[in-house]
């Protein structure tokens, strides 16, 4: 498990080989990418950080992905 995105609105784990776990900090839910759209998702990440895509830039994408974040997040 890598963190690989930190900001005060979202929280990006990746578990190398089997997915992306993405957390909505505003509203504690989360949900978890895998199969085609965690490799569409790692596609985006590799080029935002090609291109030093700002923090804001980074949190409006994530942003698109709220409606599936129906799990509550737990945090220990």
């Amino acid at each position: 498990m890598n963190v690989i995105y930190n900001s005060p609105s979202y929280h990006v784990v990746e578990f190398p080989g089997h997915g992306f776990e993405v957390i909505a900090k505003h509203a504690a839910k989360g949900t978890y990418l895998s199969g085609e759209a965690a490799a569409r998702f790692k596609e985006y990440l590799t080029q935002a950080a090609a291109q030093d895509a700002s923090i804001e830039t980074v949190d409006e994408y994530l942003g698109n992905y709220d409606d599936l974040m129906t799990q509550p997040a737990i945090y220990h």
